[in-house]
């Protein structure tokens, strides 16, 4: 019988055990504690403010190559007995699944680092009421801003404690609070909208809230009036806030299980030159108070500091047990929190090292082309690379800023894209996909 009045490591064991004892060659278990509160304002006053509390247990089993996982918010000792012996039964009636298991014990990452994660603790809320309203004012402060639609900042914390039926047993705890809010700027009777937010594990590793809210109504009155751009080929410069997207796609090209079905168009370019020399794409799992920052992956595996991307060069592909077992590789760390569910793929801190240009001088070289500042609706073919996306930002000619624009498609194809971009030296490591200011030359974009 489960013992609900035991430490959570105990409790998972027990759980755990009730699958053992029915036959099952193995199991793993998480128990999840969450808390969080936001508050939001609006016009110098609290709108809004909640309150959010979770806990959750999870339970996968295994008899042989068949498994079945639930999950439940029911902590007493009826309801884990019940969740233990649901997932059995499943377990015993689903169709065999020849790539699916656990770490082996010599794979165990047991060590768990202090990476520093917790963070301040909880804020109060009357801070996170002060630091929105102050942001509030300052962006109300900016010249041509209208008004504010939407202005928050909250926090959050998530306890884990892991357990697997291979010795496995290990607990996480990370936090984390933010601030942003949304900004209305008009100019002759029409409006334009920008943003600015931040999320760090610690308040005094974020700007300010005055300098957040200058940031969004800056952005805001900068995009009033734009213009349409005629259809042509140029230079484009996708600004950091929006240049991790290239990463993002890049790591869901080389994620196993996309390899393994073969619906990545970087399937056979392991070992191949991908992008041009130079650059390099980092993962960095051991980041102090990183967002992504771990000391094992979520099958229990080490993980460690490496270059997925290097001097141009895919090096490896984004492995967890299953997809490795599938293509005949072994696991590499990239395993997503598998505990009591099938473990995905995923990275930690991924980030491109910066170039040695700054924006300004790419711009002032390449003389004209698209600064893109903001994106929506991308559509990309994961078989061919065929990209395309809409995005607002500002025209540059003769080296200099000329005046907003929206309404405009960029389209092309990453192989290409990958091949021919540049880095700029503006990198800032803000959460868990990174990049500096990125320049690709010959881009096609459609507009009037």
């Amino acid at each position: 019988m489960i013992d609900t009045d035991s430490a959570p490591d105990a409790l998972l064991q027990s759980v755990i055990e009730i699958c053992l004892k029915a036959g099952a060659t193995g199991a793993d278990a998480r128990l999840s504690v969450s808390e969080g509160v936001s508050v939001e304002v609006r016009n110098g006053a609290l709108e809004n403010v909640e309150r959010a509390e979770s806990r959750s247990v999870s339970l996968r089993c295994l008899f042989g190559q068949k498994q079945a996982h639930v999950s439940g918010a029911d902590l007493s000792r009826d309801g884990l007995n019940t969740l233990s012996e649901r997932c059995v039964a499943m377990a015993r009636a689903v169709p065999e699944d020849p790539y699916c298991g656990i770490a082996a014990p010599d794979e165990l990452q047991i060590e768990v680092l202090d990476l520093d994660t917790d963070g301040d603790g909880e804020i109060a809320e009357d801070v996170m009421l002060e630091d929105a309203k102050t942001a509030e004012a300052s962006a109300l402060a900016i010249d041509g801003v209208q008004t504010i639609s939407s202005c928050g900042a909250g926090w959050s914390r998530t306890e884990l404690w892991l357990a697997a039926s291979n010795g496995f047993s290990a607990a996480l705890s990370g936090s984390s609070s933010g601030l942003g809010l949304a900004v209305v700027a008009e100019k002759d009777g029409k409006m334009e909208r920008d943003y600015e937010s931040r999320s760090t594990r610690y308040q005094e590793d974020r700007p300010g809230p005055e300098e957040i809210g200058r940031i969004a109504g800056e952005r805001a009155v900068a995009r009033l009036a734009p213009r349409k751009l005629p259809s042509q080929s140029c230079a484009v410069i996708y600004d950091r806030r929006v240049s991790s997207s290239l990463i993002g796609t890049l790591i869901g090209s080389m994620s196993g299980p996309a390899i393994a079905r073969g619906v990545s168009f970087l399937k056979d370019s392991l070992g191949d030159q991908v992008f041009g020399d130079g650059i390099n794409i980092i993962d960095d799992p051991f980041r102090r108070r990183g967002l992504g920052s771990r000391s094992f992956d979520g099958e229990g595996r080490a993980v460690r500091h490496r270059a997925i991307i290097e001097n141009g060069v895919l090096t490896e592909w984004l492995l967890n047990g299953p997809s490795a077992k599938q293509l005949g590789l072994k696991p590499n760390g990239h395993g997503s929190m598998g505990f009591g569910d099938p473990p995905g793929v995923t990275t930690s801190n991924v980030y491109m090292e910066p170039g040695d240009e700054s924006p300004a001088q790419m711009i002032t070289r390449v003389g004209k082309g698209l600064l893109v500042t903001d994106m929506f609706g991308p559509s990309i073919n994961p078989n061919t690379g065929d990209y395309s996306v809409g995005v607002s930002g500002f025209w540059f000619e003769n080296g200099e800023i000329a005046y907003p624009v929206s309404e405009v498609t960029i389209a092309g194809d990453l192989p290409s894209m990958y091949a021919r971009l540049v880095p700029a030296s503006d990198l800032e490591l803000r959460g868990t996909r990174d990049a500096p200011s990125i320049l690709i030359d010959d881009m096609a974009i459609a507009g009037d």
